[in-house]
């Protein structure tokens, strides 16, 4: 992590997706419907794979993102879905946010409030493609009542993802190389 890239914010270089491309309609049809998303609001769909597996989805906008029952996440997984899902949307042009963003896990917990891995790899979808400039903020956490303000930086050669932070627990593990 780069504790002072732009000053204030704690912040990462994005990694390489280990799978991106665009998503098929099979793995994307199902994730829309049970979430409750009408397909006609869907713009585009794709592997954002860093490591955790992610499927992202652009929504129309930022409202049909924040309009997903959060309990619906948890049937991602009684319908068989096992990839983590992003769904993202954009703000109104001129606002300070520009994206919002949702990270739905099947299983476990079913909503992040901030992901680093999901912002990274959609910045790298939707910076590349031109729908998102080099640089902008996104929420996340929203629906959850949190307040998630995550800071998007392309420099011209890395994506850098970071945002305040705030330290909640601090200590020290030891650890052994065997018994």
């Amino acid at each position: 992590a780069d504790a002072d890239h732009g000053g204030q914010r704690l912040a990462f270089a994005a990694p390489p997706l280990l799978r991106g491309g665009p998503a098929d309609a099979a793995d994307v049809d199902p994730v829309v419907e049970i979430l409750g998303i009408d397909p006609a609001d869907v713009v585009g769909a794709r592997w954002c794979d860093n490591g955790p597996g992610w499927l992202g989805v652009l929504v129309r906008d930022a409202d049909t993102v924040l309009a997903i029952d959060n309990r619906r996440a948890s049937l991602l997984t009684m319908q068989g879905v096992h990839d983590k899902v992003g769904v993202v949307g954009l703000h109104p042009a001129g606002g300070e946010i520009s994206l919002e963003v949702r990270a739905l896990i099947p299983g476990g917990s079913h909503e992040d409030p901030v992901t680093g891995s999901l912002n990274a790899a959609v910045g790298q979808w939707l910076v590349a493609d031109g729908t998102l400039p080099s640089s902008y903020i996104a929420a996340q956490g929203t629906a959850l009542g949190r307040r998630g303000r995550v800071h998007v930086d392309h420099d011209g050669t890395d994506l850098w993802v970071g945002g305040h932070t705030v330290v909640g627990v601090t200590g020290e593990v030891a650890l052994s190389a065997g018994p």
